[in-house]
């Protein structure tokens, strides 16, 4: 076990308390909605012209200590930690993002594969935006619905790679394929560059943010806002840093931090910031 992670304190960070999370199906369900409930999707760093650190001392002291959230990387491999400690049997797999696309960018989605009685199931609390809150079973290809949206895991003969689609309307929307290559450490750190530092990436040029909610996601993309409550969709563009701030706190549940804000919402307001339409 990573000595830096200590279970009652992440346990408290995500609202939940000792006894709270078994090895099975309704644990995996449990923690993994209790994350992306209480720990944003964010990347502030990336943004302001940083790369997120990695290693598990960084990675608690931002996310549990200091509150902060992160982006896949960083979420998932505090939830890898989580997996571990709490007894899971956990592979983590890295994913090519697609939003759309017949096909992926590089490998650089972090995400897990954990197995409880032999049934499989895709667990993820770093994709934000469109992505499922609850685990999705594996080696079905059968529409799953979680939490009012439907998803599900579709084999791409031509990649090899399964990839998870969400429903949107009528239609299937790729999110991200992945495989089950090995991963190592060297993996990461190279995805980690790529996702925070390519001039290719998004995550340097746009602020993207997501929290889950009860009933349903936050989510912020550069200074448009967005609140999905029971399937309706409430829009506003964050016109003012106050606002901007008042967001951080009220609706992503992060700590004060003007100076970060501040320099954030510079980057966003530059004449060649692209903003969402």
């Amino acid at each position: 076990m990573n000595m830096t992670f200590n279970p009652d304190r992440y346990l408290a960070r995500v609202g939940l308390k000792a006894g709270d999370i078994t090895p099975d199906a309704n644990g995996l369900t449990r923690l993994q909605l209790a994350q992306t409930s209480t720990i944003p999707f964010e990347n502030f760093e990336p943004l302001t012209g940083g790369v997120p650190a990695l290693d598990g001392q960084s990675l608690w002291q931002k996310l549990v200590a200091d509150r902060r959230g992160g982006y896949c990387l960083e979420l998932n491999s505090l939830f890898g930690m989580a997996l571990e400690a709490f007894g899971f049997e956990a592979t983590p797999v890295l994913g090519r993002v697609r939003m759309g696309a017949p096909h992926g960018g590089p490998r650089a989605h972090h995400a897990f594969v954990v197995t409880i009685n032999g049934e499989e199931y895709l667990a993820d609390t770093g994709f934000g935006g469109p992505a499922p809150v609850l685990p999705v079973r594996l080696g079905t290809q059968e529409p799953q619905n979680l939490r009012g949206e439907t998803f599900r895991i579709r084999m791409d003969e031509t990649s090899g790679e399964e990839v998870l689609e969400r429903l949107n309307g009528e239609d299937w929307f790729s999110l991200y394929g992945f495989d089950r290559v090995a991963v190592s450490p060297p993996d990461y750190e190279a995805a980690n560059f790529v996702c925070a530092r390519w001039d290719k990436s998004p995550f340097p040029h746009n602020l993207m943010m997501t929290i889950v909610t009860e009933g349903g996601r936050n989510s912020l993309f550069n200074r448009t806002l967005k609140r999905v409550r029971e399937g309706k969709t409430e829009q506003e563009d964050l016109t003012s840093f106050a606002r901007f701030k008042e967001a951080m706190r009220d609706l992503f549940g992060l700590p004060e931090d003007e100076p970060l804000y501040r320099k954030a919402w510079d980057r966003l307001t530059a004449p060649t910031t692209a903003h969402a339409g």
